[in-house]
């Protein structure tokens, strides 16, 4: 009974992990804008609010990557494919956490925004850390979640909506034309996993 308990507690944990992770994106992009908007985006209150909601919103991904890998049902080469992809995913979450530290750390020791110009360029300078924190790494984030909601879509049609994929992508573009856009795309790609938290192995 216990363990039961548990198993419930766990999985509605996870649960409420499809709705809180693209909440608190969409809560970094909406304060970023506000920061712009008073003319104050850089080091200071606006930058350290966002980058907290921004981090605390990528490690929220790691729950619900960690929910999809394994969905009842589906078996063999199939589940493989999704482990990969949820792999990817969740590899891509570190590489964008260590990012979210590294501009939370500038901001807080940075003065201005020419100090934070100057301490970015030094830590992207050093060898290894542009593709793996910054280019190449992070869209394993994107790009696992896109495959993953993907492949649940055509494996588990009962509990995936056909939208869901398009969705993720909407999102997706959405935020690589513009940082103005991280609410809109957030609020994609809420809306794709919304209905996928009924899938969830229990």
């Amino acid at each position: 009974m216990q363990t039961t308990k548990l198993t419930r507690h766990q999985k509605d944990s996870t649960a409420r992990a499809f709705l809180v992770a693209p909440a608190l994106m969409a809560g970094y992009g909406l304060v970023r804008l506000a920061g712009r908007a008073v003319g104050d985006y850089g080091p200071g209150v606006w930058w350290s609010v966002a980058h907290v909601l921004f981090l605390a919103g990528v490690l929220a991904f790691v729950p619900v990557f960690r929910g999809l890998r394994m969905p009842d049902g589906v078996r063999g080469g199939r589940r493989a494919g999704v482990r990969v992809a949820a792999g990817a995913g969740l590899l891509g979450v570190a590489a964008v956490a260590v990012q979210a530290v590294i501009d939370l750390a500038v901001g807080f020791v940075a003065a201005d925004d020419r100090a934070m110009s100057d301490m970015f360029e030094k830590v992207q300078d050093v060898p290894g850390v542009m593709p793996v924190v910054y280019t190449a790494v992070p869209m394993l984030f994107w790009l696992g979640l896109l495959a993953l909601v993907t492949l649940l879509a055509f494996f588990r049609r009962d509990e995936v909506p056909a939208r869901s994929p398009l969705l993720v992508l909407a999102g997706i573009v959405m935020m690589s034309m513009s940082l103005d856009l991280l609410t809109a795309g957030a609020v994609c790609i809420g809306l794709a996993l919304f209905p996928m938290r009924r899938g969830l192995p229990g």
